[in-house]
């Protein structure tokens, strides 16, 4: 099996020849360990396509550092969100938003969406996408919606629009849905495996919004993004934390093909079933807060080995996602990427 296949198969719950591997060579975690965290990645390898390309992130600017040496930073992004930094590397939290008042919604200047593909911009991203293709899986981000809205606008704010269904709110989601569809466009055009999505909608015990809430306001605009590319032959990922038992369904419902949930909510066994019973496969990322930051590397080593036995990963149906963050002690990490790689055999 080559690594695309290994995915493939993975996806379909068809038996794969070794543990499959998705790695997010994340620069929080490159911030933390630098150079040593790349070579182990590099060695290590995964399924997803070439990682011999990965760099270090530029050195932040000095500007970006207080006297004591502490970091804390500013950004204004495209979308007119001004955001805060605190660990290089992570995403930052919002301190001021776009839209304030619903009624400015259509003169809100938001950013072009991704150009389509044409002639020989086209015939390059295909070459390129194909050539990928030789090595790994090629997955494309095309964004998220909710996480979106929540950007622009104040969340709290967001939440009682939804409570009110409040037709402004709907027309902001259409037009963030516009982008969508513009990055799906583009990864059918080149011939991409997948699309993924992220978007969050649970707490630890509970969805953030009713279930019909859910059904109602996002599953027609996911249908939006997601239909063009399950016509083209494209599988569809979709990145969601907390708990959402109660629309795992709907993702089926959706066309979607992967998952990759919140582990620490879902007994391992029992989530297994779940996804298999909704064809649903499952991206595995070990717990990054209790295990990662305070556990030992006897217990990363373990923890690993028993998800992937309780998820029957050899059986299809799932994979293993690495992503190292700030704060993750060096021997967990070395632990994290070398158990991966025996599992892998290498």
């Amino acid at each position: 099996m080559n690594s695309r296949e290994r995915i493939l198969a993975a996806l379909d719950y068809h038996p794969v020849d070794m543990v499959p591997l998705r790695i997010s060579p994340a620069a929080g975690g490159f911030y933390d360990h630098g150079q040593k965290l790349l070579d182990l990645i590099q060695a290590c390898g995964h399924d997803f396509g070439p990682l011999d390309g990965v760099a270090l992130p530029p050195p932040l600017p000095a500007s970006d550092f207080a006297a004591d040496g502490s970091y804390h930073a500013f950004r204004t992004d495209e979308w007119g969100t001004r955001w805060e930094f605190r660990i290089p590397g992570i995403w930052g939290h919002p301190v001021a938003w776009p839209i304030a008042d619903l009624d400015t919604v259509e003169s809100y200047p938001m950013p072009p969406s991704p150009p389509p593909l044409h002639g020989e911009d086209l015939a390059r991203a295909r070459q390129t996408v194909a050539a990928h293709q030789q090595m790994g899986f090629r997955l494309d981000g095309v964004g998220s919606l909710f996480e979106k809205l929540h950007s622009i606008r104040r969340f709290e704010e967001v939440l009682m629009d939804l409570a009110l269904d409040d037709p402004r709110l709907h027309r902001l989601a259409d037009r963030t849905t516009d982008q969508l569809v513009a990055g799906a466009g583009r990864a059918i055009a080149m011939g991409s495996d997948a699309i993924i999505v992220g978007d969050d909608y649970g707490t630890a015990t509970a969805m953030m919004m009713s279930p019909e809430t859910w059904r109602h306001f996002f599953k027609p605009r996911y249908e939006r993004v997601f239909g063009p590319a399950r016509a083209a032959g494209m599988r569809v990922f979709f990145h969601v934390c907390g708990w959402v038992e109660p629309i795992l369904a709907d993702f089926r419902d959706l066309g979607v093909n992967a998952i990759w949930p919140q582990l620490t909510l879902f007994p391992a066994a029992e989530l297994h079933a779940r996804c298999r019973d909704l064809g649903l496969a499952v991206e595995l990322h070990p717990d990054r807060g209790e295990l990662m930051q305070r556990g030992t590397p006897d217990q990363v080593r373990d923890y690993v080995l028993r998800l992937v036995e309780d998820m029957h990963t050899l059986d299809g149906g799932s994979w293993l996602y690495l992503e190292i963050d700030p704060g993750f002690p060096w021997p967990n990490v070395e632990a994290l990427l070398r158990t991966a790689m025996e599992l892998r055999g290498r």
